[in-house]
Formats: structure tokens, sequence, C-alpha cells
């Protein structure tokens, strides 16, 4: 169900332009030389405001385990997709 959770999560922030900003500006941690880091709790924090409830263990494995996951942006469209093998 955790799991589940953690796509449909993705899946909303890969359908609206305005919550992926959000999620951009609150979870990203931008280093050098355009290196980006995600803060876990930070996105599970996020996603709980939007009525997602997963833990930083669901969302590791769902990204990190399972080879999954990441949200882009194709530079020939304005819309978002998101990427997923779990």
């Amino acid at each position: 169900m955790s799991l589940e959770q953690v796509d449909a999560f993705y899946h909303v922030v890969a359908s609206d332009t305005g919550i992926y900003e959000q999620y951009y500006n609150s979870c990203c941690i931008r280093g050098f030389f355009g290196i980006w880091n995600w803060d876990t709790k930070k996105i599970v924090n996020f996603a709980a405001s939007l009525g997602f409830e997963f833990t930083e263990s669901d969302l590791d494995i769902a990204l990190f385990e399972s080879g999954a996951g990441v949200v882009q942006h194709p530079t020939s469209s304005s819309s978002y997709e998101h990427v997923h093998s779990y």
C-alpha cells in the first residue's frame, strides 16, 4: 500500500506544474556543480501535506532499491512526466 502511495504522489507531482515547483523548491538541496540532493524527510512531509502517507523507508525502497523514479521535465514539452519501474 505504501509503495502505491509513493507512486500516486509522484503521479500528482508529475502532472501538476505548480505542485512540481513547490516540491522542487521545498525538497531539493542544490549543491555545487549542478548536483542536486533530495531530502527524503522533506519529501515525506510535503507528500503528507497533500494527503499521501508513506515513510522515508517506503520512499527509499521506491526510489532507490527498485531502480525507480524520477520526475522529469521534458525539454520538448511543457508537461512533466513520471518515470518509474516499480
